[in-house]
């Protein structure tokens, strides 16, 4: 499976070439304080700023909605060749989210917003394709589930082709859940240092076009999907689970430790899952593997997270520049975690060939997708 075009949209920017400039030189600078939500205090998020555009249809006209309209508008050219190479009856949808549309739903009582399945309808019925459509929702690995799905649409030839949306937008209900648990942080949010205090909320929205047979894209290489039953909310520390999913990646696509070039690590800066993280991928790689989190740049985008993220490391393999996204505050991470091989602002690399992006999940759910590009 190849992913043969792709865009984005968060706090950033408004598509995938000045998202990626803005995260390649560590810019955490785009988020705005929210007040209103939280009595005591205000939330510092990263927030789609662009206008988006209003759809007709009543009980599609939700936020999550918009945002992937306009992010299908900007892959416009793209997706009339899908099209014309395939019918509608064999291109596939699989979109990822874990709010769809909760927080119109608040407002009005509508019970169409809440639907899980209202994004993957709104596409399917928008683009007028006839495939398989579905919604894929495990909490933060839901974007990496999404293209495993779509990977089994493809080779058990249901379908020829799959757009693959990620999309959450901000919402009180997964706000008030996280403030519970005593993780959010009106500060910027720097994973793995010792002085993180927690995450930032964000919402992001991405498209990927996956084709099986494609002579030109990035190659998804590999895919490892694991299951806790440690705790509901907590990882375990021991990250048992974590590291049987990155070797599972790993033997899917039939690479080495030492192939990886980069990780986009989780990263959301909590005192337990950056433990967990480190601890999974030092028992693995070592120190030797550079690692960061993008989630200091973007906001902690909850079901479009692993979209964001891979769209990012897409962007890496599509126009390498001699560095990495840095972790930020990497200078100081923390010493009573897995020391290891975080990205610094100013350090140079050689090459980009295989990118390794994580995604782990409440309920213990972990996903981890391998890509791939050949650069020359």
């Amino acid at each position: 499976m190849k992913i043969t075009s792709y865009e984005a949209l968060c706090n950033l920017g408004n598509d995938i070439n000045s998202i990626y400039e803005k995260a390649l030189n560590g810019d955490t600078t785009i988020f705005k304080n929210i007040d209103g939500v939280l009595k005591e205090s205000n939330i510092r998020a990263g927030v789609i700023s662009c206008p988006l555009p209003k759809i007709d249809e009543t009980d599609f006209n939700i936020r999550c909605n918009q945002a992937i309209l306009k992010t299908l508008n900007l892959l416009d050219k793209e997706i009339e060749i899908l099209k014309e190479k395939y019918i509608p009856d064999r291109i596939g949808v699989v979109v990822a989210t874990t709010n769809s549309g909760v927080e119109e739903f608040e407002k009005t009582n509508n019970p169409k917003y809440y639907e899980l399945g209202n994004p993957a309808r709104f596409i399917r019925k928008t683009l007028g394709i006839k495939n398989f459509c579905t919604t894929v929702s495990t909490a933060c690995s839901s974007g990496i589930k999404a293209f495993s799905l779509a990977r089994d649409l493809l080779n058990n030839n249901i379908s020829d082709a799959v757009i693959v949306a990620c999309c959450d937008t901000l919402a009180k209900v997964p706000i008030y859940g996280f403030h519970s648990l005593e993780v959010l942080s009106q500060k910027p949010t720097i994973p793995f240092s010792k002085d993180r205090a927690g995450m930032n909320m964000g919402e992001a929205c991405t498209v990927f076009i996956t084709e099986k047979e494609a002579d030109k894209g990035i190659e998804v290489m590999g895919i490892g999907e694991s299951s806790d039953i440690y705790h509901l909310t907590t990882p375990d520390p021991e990250a048992k689970e974590a590291v049987i999913a990155i070797k599972k990646a790993l033997s899917d696509a039939k690479i080495t430790p030492d192939e990886i070039d980069y990780i986009n690590a989780h990263g959301t800066g909590t005192i337990a899952n950056d433990i967990m993280e480190a601890n999974a991928i030092y028992s693995i790689f070592n120190n030797k593997t550079p690692v960061s989190s993008t989630k200091s740049y973007t906001g902690h985008c909850l079901g479009a997270a692993a979209g964001i993220e891979t769209a990012l490391c897409c962007k890496l393999l599509d126009d390498f520049r001699g560095k990495f996204y840095p972790n930020i505050n990497a200078d100081n991470i923390d010493p009573e975690i897995s020391q290891i091989n975080l990205v610094k602002k100013d350090d140079k690399y050689k090459k980009c060939k295989i990118c390794m992006c994580n995604s782990f999940g409440f309920g213990g759910t972990n996903a981890i997708l391998i890509l791939g590009k050949n650069n020359g």
